[in-house]
């Protein structure tokens, strides 16, 4: 049976739609495999969101080729999208699908495979993963250091039916957790006829027979209301784990970014959550660097993630994407770049372990998202994975973890029940 890997970069868009192609390809004969050296082809789902990531991809693909040179690579995703000639000339490429075109992803890995005739696999066990489930593609902000809208396109959002009944299926097949996903999920709804919106369709999700819990990817500050919040953490299969892309804290650096808000915005909406929701994950995207940030606004970012609610942050060096107006202006120094980003990074880390330590000695619901007879890994609904001892849990079971040892990377646990 030919085995395919597959590779995501960047969001949990990416993964929903990976989640998708992988499915389709296991009920056609292909075996899905994490090892990228012994297998027939590598799908990688590209992302562009930074210089960084775009060097990832290609050296992740370069690599593929040294060590497994017989390996076909279809490529999709955004980097693949906004520079195809570049992505095509790499070495072991076969096929480049822009964005428009990611239906066709599964026949494209079926051609570079020869068309398989192998006995269909079970999805479910092959996958031993979370649900990702895409609601919504594209995006209509103007944010001046955002590529993304250009190579992924306006806001589309899946009807609302749809949806309900993938994740109905889904959950009839025992995945546990269903993951929301969407390129900016805070404006769910609104191209739709009759309009809808995010809060709608997790009621109507909730009511689905067999889940058990629904995760959200990231939301939008500008989009969250007190309505939305109260919708959000009332509902008892929501997990409590709230992400946003707040990017900034300072005035000027938001209106530099082409965003609204502040500071006091920001604060509400997170005292907000955590009024409502105590015990939540609460994260956030922030950037370091943007041309324009000045140190008062550094700092003044720092004061703000120090006294905020959040228990974690993933921090974005500015990286300029060609053709957006932010990489139009005198940059920072990279060093001073780097070291904003280290500061910020750190300050990440005290707080998301003094937020797993305040858990210690509690017994919180979880999931089972891997399991090996080195033991098993439980993601509880407040995002704290708990590495818990071999032969108590199998993948995808509801559990109860009791929280043990905390470290700054690596969070134990006893199952209880």
């Amino acid at each position: 049976m030919p085995a395919l890997a597959v590779r995501n970069f960047g969001c949990r868009a990416n993964q929903a739609e990976a989640f998708a192609w992988a499915e389709s390809l296991l009920g056609r004969g292909v075996r899905l495999t994490a090892d990228w050296s012994r297998s027939d082809v590598v799908l990688v789902n590209s992302c562009t969101l930074t210089g960084r990531t775009d060097r990832d991809v290609r050296k992740f693909i370069r690599r593929v080729a040294r060590d497994n040179p017989a390996a076909r690579l279809v490529v999709t995703g955004c980097y693949a999208q906004r520079l195809p000639a570049e992505v095509a000339a790499l070495p072991g490429v076969v096929a480049v699908v822009p964005n428009a075109e990611k239906d066709g992803v599964p026949r494209r890995v079926l051609e570079a495979l020869g068309a398989p005739d192998g006995t269909p696999t079970d999805g479910v066990t092959a996958l031993r993963k979370r649900a990702f489930v895409k609601v919504q593609d594209g995006c209509d902000g103007g944010c001046a250091f955002c590529i993304i809208p250009s190579v992924r396109g306006r806001s589309v959002s899946v009807p609302p039916g749809e949806v309900a009944a993938r994740v109905g299926e889904l959950a009839g097949r025992g995945f546990r957790e269903v993951v929301l996903s969407g390129i900016h999920l805070s404006s769910y709804g609104r191209d739709l006829e009759p309009r809808s919106s995010l809060a709608e369709l997790v009621r109507g999700l909730a009511a689905v027979p067999g889940l058990g819990r629904i995760r959200l990817s990231s939301l939008d500050p500008r989009w969250t209301d007190s309505r939305l919040i109260e919708a959000l953490t009332a509902e008892p299969k929501v997990c409590r784990h709230f992400h946003l892309s707040l990017q900034h804290a300072s005035e000027h650096v938001l209106r530099l970014m082409g965003r609204s808000g502040g500071p006091e915005e920001h604060d509400r909406i997170l005292r907000e959550f955590r009024r409502l929701s105590p015990d939540a994950a609460l994260g956030a995207d922030v950037m370091a660097g943007l041309p324009g940030e000045s140190e008062v606004d550094f700092r003044g970012l720092v004061d703000f993630l120090e006294r905020s609610p959040l228990t974690y942050f993933h921090v974005f060096p500015f990286s300029p994407r060609p053709g957006t107006p932010a990489a139009e202006r005198p940059r920072l120094a990279e060093a001073v770049v780097a070291e904003r980003a280290r500061i910020l990074r750190r300050l990440a880390g005290e707080k998301d372990e003094r937020f797993r330590r305040g858990f210690v000695g509690r017994a919180l619901e979880a999931v089972v998202i891997r399991s090996g007879k080195d033991g098993a890994e439980a993601l509880t609904d407040n995002d704290i994975r708990v590495r818990v001892p071999p032969g108590r849990a199998a993948a995808r079971e509801f559990v109860r973890v009791a929280v043990g040892r905390v470290g700054p990377d690596r969070t134990e646990g006893e199952v209880v029940a």
